[in-house]
């Protein structure tokens, strides 16, 4: 069954759900987590003084974070109070999960206070990604409200997707069931990671980095999912009907996006001119706009009458992008 399919199929057992929560909450001043896979890169003064250097003017909604204590907000560096590794904001923006120093996973405030470790790492084991799945309750499908944290568990070599409810304090964490859609077979239950939700029922897509591909996973009656596209660091548009993820061209890493919202789906490379890597994408709540990470700053996409247009550098810090609210 195509993706379009399974999300149609979503969206005919969901009709009774009039209520669902919103995922584009006001835009706000935040801050923003790295990725595990950028790094920690230098000191806090480095980043005070990387925000202060350049002119470009980090667009509303968007934090920039690259693996310090510090967290860029609109070019302004705010000390988050502990070191903040993969931020992610809840729909609202009211919150920020990411995991800290130590490995735990933790929310927080916007500005970093009123910090809860919501689940304690055990030691052994390498936690990432964290994101938000917020729904609200389909009574007419029995249904309760979601608001969980998901995120990757790298336990004894596997890597595995887990989910704890976000209002947790030193919770549990379980691990996610991946089934396949009937008649495709089974799906891949370990190598899974960079999981991202969007959109009102709680969908997920995520990278596999055995075979190599996005896989999407409808979280609402039935969990099951399948292989979507070949790439990696995928990001689900607020609307569920496109997914953006990354993909090596020529030697440089590009960023993609498929559209799943008509009868077929259609692959189209949005960074074609792309000399550098570009990786780590995120969307803005309004689905038009998305931003990405470059070894020289970072950058965003918006949305065109023909597509998407060039590249734009918003600020000359390097670091994971996200957007609050």
């Amino acid at each position: 069954m195509s993706a379009r399919n399974r999300r149609s199929t979503a969206a005919v057992v969901t009709a009774g759900a009039a209520a669902l929560l919103a995922l584009c909450g006001a835009a706000a001043n935040a801050m923003a987590a790295p990725s595990s896979a950028g790094g920690v890169k230098g000191s806090a003064a480095m980043v005070a003084a990387a925000s202060s250097a350049h002119t470009l003017t980090v667009p509303r909604g968007v934090t920039i974070s690259d693996g310090t204590r510090h967290v860029l907000v609109n070019g302004r560096s705010i000390d988050f109070g502990t070191v903040v590794r993969d931020l992610a904001w809840n729909p609202s923006g009211s919150k920020a999960a990411f995991v800290d120093g130590h490995g735990n996973l933790v929310v927080s405030d916007p500005d970093g206070s009123h910090r809860v470790t919501v689940a304690a790492n055990p030691g052994g084991q390498t936690w990432s990604h964290p994101t938000w799945q917020v729904t609200a309750a389909d009574r007419s499908n029995q249904i309760p409200a979601k608001n969980n944290i998901i995120f990757s568990a790298k336990i004894h070599g596997s890597t595995v997707l887990e989910s704890v409810k976000a209002t947790s304090n030193h919770g549990k964490p379980a691990k996610i069931s991946l089934n396949g859609e009937p008649g495709e077979g089974n799906v891949p239950q370990t190598g899974n990671t960079w999981p991202n939700v969007g959109g009102s029922y709680g969908t997920a897509v995520y990278e596999n980095t055995h075979t190599g591909e996005v896989y999407i996973r409808d979280d609402y009656l039935r969990q099951q999912g399948g292989a979507l596209v070949k790439g990696s660091e995928p990001a689900l548009s607020p609307d569920n009907e496109e997914v953006v993820f990354v993909r090596s061209v020529h030697g440089h890493d590009h960023l993609f996006v498929e559209d799943f919202g008509g009868s077929s789906s259609v692959v189209k490379d949005v960074t074609p001119g792309a000399t550098t890597d570009y990786t780590e994408p995120a969307w803005s709540p309004n689905g038009r706009t998305i931003a990405f990470r470059a070894p020289s700053g970072t950058y965003t996409i918006t949305k065109t009458a023909h597509g998407f247009g060039t590249p734009v550098k918003v600020s000359a810090h390097t670091g994971l992008p996200a957007y609050r609210g």
